[in-house]
């Protein structure tokens, strides 16, 4: 059965983002939903993109800001027909990184490009190059403020976005998309455009997880939670054990979703919320 699934991030969510939060998770569901008629991969990089253009969350537009006040994005689109999958890393003037790595999933040569190399063939692609600061909004530019003040490590605050779809013809597609941990290392990199750790997707499964980036790749729950179910347990179960495996490393805080191939949706988190929303033929709702 056709579906989609959708997160916002799992981190301790203010009260006063949980509406907007909720908002954005059900529309980006919405929007990716009427594509499931034409290609998981289509619906999963339609919401994201959604996602990456609402202030709301962790990707785009909105973004956390790394110690220097930029924003430097990564994303990772992952095409589970064919086990295909592209990535973007630390790139600071693609409005959003999710349509490029689908671009990159398409490549024959390559899967990865960083920074000015994935900008520049963004810009050979077509694609407009902006200023970093289109993607800087006055609500972290104040929560940078604070940070640097008090001189602040980075934050544990993971409102990274992503998604999960079964299409009708029972393809299986990931996507996630995220700006990183709040003052974070220029250049650093985290879970999220790397296989296995933050995505992985196969003709039977699709993973999107979220949270403190080097515990999750130490830990590379997404394929782990992968394995299990292909292995034929249970997609809760399958992520519940994915984040069990997580909480055994330092700082393993965050949350996972996932699909199999019969669209049967699953997901698991251990900080104290994770937005989300679910839409199939049958069901839907959003959650934190």
């Amino acid at each position: 059965m056709k579906g989609l699934i959708v997160h916002g991030g799992a981190w301790n969510i203010p009260k006063e983002l949980h509406d907007a939060h909720l908002k954005g998770c059900k529309k980006a569901a919405d929007i990716g939903y009427e594509y499931l008629d034409e290609s998981a991969l289509k619906a999963v990089v339609e919401a994201v993109a959604y996602m990456e253009d609402d202030e709301t969350f962790d990707a785009g537009i909105g973004s956390f800001l790394n110690e220097e006040g930029e924003v430097e994005l990564d994303a990772i689109v992952f095409d589970g027909k064919n086990r295909r999958f592209g990535s973007v890393c630390g790139v600071r003037r693609i409005k959003n990184p999710v349509r490029i790595a689908k671009l990159i999933c398409d490549e024959e040569n390559f899967s990865i490009l960083i920074a000015d190399g994935a900008e520049k063939y963004a810009s050979e692609k077509g694609f407009e190059l902006i200023e970093n600061k289109v993607l800087v909004t006055e609500r972290e530019i104040k929560r940078w403020k604070e940070m640097k003040s008090n001189n602040s490590k980075p934050s544990m605050a993971f409102s990274t976005v992503g998604c999960v779809a079964v299409d009708a013809y029972g393809n299986i597609a990931c996507a996630i998309s995220t700006g990183g941990t709040p003052m974070k290392k220029r250049g650093r990199v985290g879970d999220t455009p790397i296989p296995g750790a933050g995505a992985y997707a196969t003709p039977l499964a699709g993973i999107s997880s979220t949270g403190y980036g080097e515990a999750i790749l130490r830990a590379m729950i997404a394929k782990i939670v992968c394995d299990l179910i292909e292995k034929g347990y249970d997609v809760f179960y399958a992520c519940r054990e994915g984040i069990k495996k997580l909480a055994s490393f330092e700082y393993g805080l965050g949350g996972v979703i996932a699909m199999n191939s019969r669209g049967e949706y699953g997901f698991s988190f251990n900080t104290p919320h994770m937005a989300m929303a679910f839409k199939n033929e049958e069901e839907s709702f959003c959650r934190i």
